[in-house]
């Protein structure tokens, strides 16, 4: 019975650290990605044009919606993933972004929760599984 319950131990604590591998693993592409974006992409200012006004029962939270003209002057519409309270921006505010190249669609703010939030949260999340699945393996095979 004792050997049995060791065993669902290691295997709990080894999920938990292939896990925090995975999602290490994953915030690191995502840094490389942001990256290349930085060194590759084109840097432009886009203005604020609307902030869309989200409710919910914790109350309201603001999306802006920037505009700005890419290589070939034309004028492209991006909606920000991120939506705060109170609003980060304000209508008419200008804002550095990067957008690919080849791909207008793929842009990022030039701020750092606009350049890295992925990363930051996978590899939050991945850390303490990391810690506590990989000590547990080391304690249980030293």
């Amino acid at each position: 019975m004792a050997a049995k319950r060791y065993t669902m131990w290691i295997l709990l604590y080894g999920f938990f650290f292939v896990l925090g591998l995975i999602l290490a693993s994953v915030a690191a592409q995502q840094y490389q990605k942001t990256q290349k974006l930085l060194e590759e992409g084109i840097r432009t200012t886009a203005v604020v044009t609307t902030l869309l006004t989200n409710s919910d029962s914790d109350g309201n939270t603001y999306t802006p919606v920037f505009e700005f003209k890419d290589r070939s002057n034309t004028t492209q519409t991006y909606k920000s993933p991120i939506s705060s309270s109170p609003p980060a921006y304000r209508v008419g505010d200008k804002v550095k972004i990067v957008y690919d190249r080849r791909d207008s669609d793929h842009v990022k703010t030039v701020t750092f929760w606009g350049l890295y939030r992925v990363s930051v949260i996978l590899f939050m999340i991945a850390s303490p599984l990391l810690v506590i699945g990989g000590s547990y393996l080391l304690y249980t095979y030293r």
